[in-house]
Formats: structure tokens, C-alpha cells, sequence
């Protein structure tokens, strides 16, 4: 792969930003929402609870790195989106950039964006709410990287779907996370869902990374065969996504599908 075609993609992206107050503030106005929100949320309960139990930490952790995986997943949608909203789609691949590298630039792209939210993210919650990261030290890096690979695999799989149904499928792709959210066990530990949904859960590394989480914050070791379990997911998820981007973009190609991708929709 060729790394400056491969950067070529991110650039991009930092033009438009740059040109653009209306694409800056979002990377973090919502999170900043969200983190008031929430923490004032924790506050309150943590004032009605008569037990020991660190509602900051455990709860608005959970929202904090919710947060962050649905902004990795929006970091990969939404430079796909610029292209496909600016009619552009087809004229990036009348280049010579390859597929491949058409990915890797937005999943570098989608860690930029998300690692500035990530960023803002930690800034409120410690400074507004006293939400201690560093007490933790590195346990919590694998967390992170677990929820990253998961948002890039639910991106590259979103913007799959959009490519072979066309742009009015974009409103398929925004709910995602708040479908996921109640089997990915964000607010509560995996036993408060039904034995159904539990079997579910399981299939979803967020599942395994909150329950993780919980448990470095109620003072308990770090379970790595957890973890190694989430990781192996999260990874079987980006192969699984790359394979099935690329099926439909062979699909476009040999169909002819993408050059109408200025249309409505596409079939």
C-alpha cells in the first residue's frame, strides 16, 4: 500500500475541517453533552445510594468510553459520508488508490477525530467530576483499544451497507450504537440481561470490555482471559468487516452500481 495516497484521505478531512467551523464543533460539542449529562446524573444517584459503590467511575466511565467507540464508528462514516454527500465517491476512485488504502485512510482519519473527543471527553469528566483516569493507570488502555477495533469494524460494515444500497441508507447506519448499547451491557453487568439477550452479549466485544471495566473500578484484578477474549473478537470483526466492504465494493464495480452512486439510492 502506498502511504501517501493512504494520507492523502486524512488530509482531506483536515482541509474540510479547517474551511469549516460547523465540522469542528461537533468533534466536541456532543460528547461534551454527553459528559455533563451523565455526570450530573452519577451525582444524583450517588447521593440517593446509602452503599460504598463509585457511581462516578463505574457509570460515567461506562458513558465516557461508550462515547468514545461510537465516535471511532462516526469517524469512519462520517469521511465517507463527505464523499458520497459532495458526490465525490466516484471521482476517489478514479485515482489510483486502492481499496485497501481507501480504508486505512478513513480508519486514520477515525482516530484522529475520536482521540480529540476522547480527549475533551476526559478533560470535563475530571475537571467537572472528578473522574480519575490515571488512578488506574494502564489497565485501562486495553479497554480502549478493544472498543477501537470494535468502532472500526462497525464503521467499515456501515459504510458497506451504504455503498451497496446507496445514500439514503445513511439513516440505516446512525442508530447502530443505540441498537448495541443494551446487549453491549454499558449501565449494568452482563447477569441483569435475559439468558437470551446474555447470549447475544456475549458476541459483543463492548460487553466483555464494560464488564472488565467494572471490575478494575470495584478493586478486582484485571481478568485477561476476558480481555484476550474481546480482543479475538474485536479482530475477528475487522477481518469479517473488511471482507464484507470489499464483497459489495466488487459487487459496485462489476455491476456498475458505483458509477450511479450520485443517485438517491442504488439496486
Amino acid at each position: 500500500m502506498n502511504l501517501a495516497r493512504i494520507a492523502a484521505i486524512p488530509l482531506r478531512q483536515l482541509y474540510l475541517y479547517r474551511g469549516s467551523a460547523a465540522r469542528i464543533v461537533p468533534l466536541f460539542a456532543w460528547v461534551t453533552i454527553d459528559m455533563v449529562l451523565w455526570g450530573f446524573m452519577t451525582k444524583f444517584l450517588g447521593s440517593l445510594a446509602h452503599t460504598s459503590y463509585r457511581f462516578v467511575p463505574a457509570l460515567l466511565g461506562a458513558v465516557l468510553f461508550w462515547d468514545f467507540m461510537t465516535r471511532v464508528m462516526q469517524g469512519v462514516t462520517t469521511a465517507f459520508f463527505e464523499d458520497v454527500w459532495s458526490r465525490n465517491f466516484l471521482n476517489v476512485f478514479a485515482t489510483p488508490i486502492t481499496m485497501p488504502e481507501y480504508i486505512s485512510g478513513l480508519l486514520f482519519t477515525s482516530l484522529a477525530t475520536s482521540l480529540v473527543g476522547l480527549a475533551v471527553m476526559i478533560v470535563v469528566a475530571t475537571a467537572a467530576f472528578g473522574l480519575h483516569f490515571a488512578a488506574y493507570g494502564t489497565m485501562l488502555l486495553p479497554f480502549i483499544l478493544v472498543l477501537f477495533l470494535n468502532g472500526m469494524a462497525l464503521g467499515v460494515i456501515a459504510i458497506a451497507i451504504v455503498l451497496r444500497f446507496g445514500p439514503a441508507a445513511e439513516w440505516f447506519i446512525w442508530p447502530i450504537p443505540a441498537l448495541l448499547a443494551p446487549f453491549a451491557c454499558v449501565y449494568y453487568p452482563l447477569a441483569t440481561l435475559p439468558v437470551p439477550m446474555q447470549w447475544l452479549a456475549r458476541l459483543l466485544p463492548p460487553s466483555y470490555v464494560f464488564e472488565g471495566m467494572r471490575a478494575v473500578v470495584s478493586g478486582h484484578t484485571l481478568n485477561g482471559t476476558l480481555l484476550a477474549g474481546a480482543f479475538a473478537l474485536a479482530v475477528a470483526y475487522i477481518i469479517l468487516a473488511y471482507w464484507i466492504f470489499s464483497s459489495v465494493f466488487r459487487h459496485a464495480v462489476k455491476t456498475g452500481l458505483i458509477a450511479r452512486y450520485s443517485a438517491e439510492t442504488v439496486s
